[in-house]
């Protein structure tokens, strides 16, 4: 893989699925266990190669967001003064492994308009995009935009993070439309129906939440017509990108957690609780005490 691959997280949404929580506190800062979801998506970036990172965010997130990923020394020293060294390592982490930048996303035009907010720190470079809301574990396998990179080492075009998903979940998401199996996990990209019913669903693949993208992604940005809500769809995007170069999906290896919906989350909070050595014998035995049958 190359050396410094760039990655996005867009973090300017509003997060309405979370009120009254998110009113104050940005969603992407809501903790899993006590790591807030957006280090652990920072985290799988670093996982897979990336030396920058770039948020974006709104005006109403900036004072938050900017100062848990700033390097904090008096804090730091604080902690280590009192004795808590593992802790302080923990603190200044990101800060200290990859460059985060910030680029601000004036109004919320979408997907598609945060990552075209980018254009002039990404320049002409190929980069990640890893959405907020799809958390991934991936014990056992490569971190899953890592998965992303290594297959766009080969095909040199954008790709899509897809999976199966059950056919009860089908009309939830964007679902591909596979144009030729290249190898048992990747796909020539057809097209994309966003949320289609069952019967109509061009195959049971997903996309969700990981994309490497080529800079030529900007340009079709530009000519991306509002799509659903009013916004710059970024799946529109890539349908117009389609047209012009190569498109592919890759069938990834990993759990997804959705975590902008409440049960999802919930699910993820369980579940890295159950793998943690500090909580997972208290959460075990809070499970049985319940007797959930």
């Amino acid at each position: 893989m190359k050396k410094g691959y760039i990655s996005v997280i867009p973090a300017a949404g509003l997060g309405t699925r979370f009120l009254p929580a998110s009113k104050a506190v940005p969603k992407e800062m809501f903790p899993i266990v006590d790591v807030p979801t957006i280090e652990l998506i920072a985290r799988e970036a670093i996982a897979s190669g990336s030396k920058k990172i770039i948020i974006v965010i709104s005006s109403s997130k900036e004072a938050i967001l900017c100062h848990h990923f700033t390097y904090d020394r008096s804090y730091e020293e604080y902690l280590i003064a009192k004795g808590h060294q593992d802790l302080a390592d923990r603190l200044n982490q990101i800060a200290k492994e990859v460059e985060v930048t910030f680029v601000l996303q004036k109004e919320q035009k979408g997907l598609g308009d945060a990552i075209y907010a980018c254009r002039n720190v990404i320049k002409d470079q190929p980069f990640g995009v890893l959405l907020g809301d799809d958390l991934m574990t991936y014990e056992g396998h490569k971190p899953v935009l890592k998965q992303l990179f290594d297959a766009f080492e080969k095909t040199h075009s954008s790709i899509l993070g897809v999976q199966e998903v059950e056919a009860s979940q089908v009309s939830k998401y964007g679902v591909i439309d596979i144009e030729e199996k290249e190898t048992n996990r990747l796909f020539s990209l057809k097209g994309m129906v966003e949320k289609p019913k069952l019967e109509e669903a061009p195959s049971r693949y997903a996309a969700l939440g990981r994309y490497v993208l080529t800079p030529a992604i900007f340009k079709a940005l530009e000519k991306t017509p509002k799509g659903k809500g009013g916004e710059i769809q970024l799946t529109d995007a890539l349908m117009l990108l389609n047209a012009v170069e190569p498109v592919y999906a890759y069938a990834f290896e990993g759990k997804r957690y959705d975590i902008g919906d409440k049960v999802g989350y919930v699910e993820a909070i369980i579940d890295f609780a159950l793998k943690r050595d500090d909580t997972k014998e208290a959460i075990k035995k809070f499970l049985k005490d319940k007797d959930l049958r």
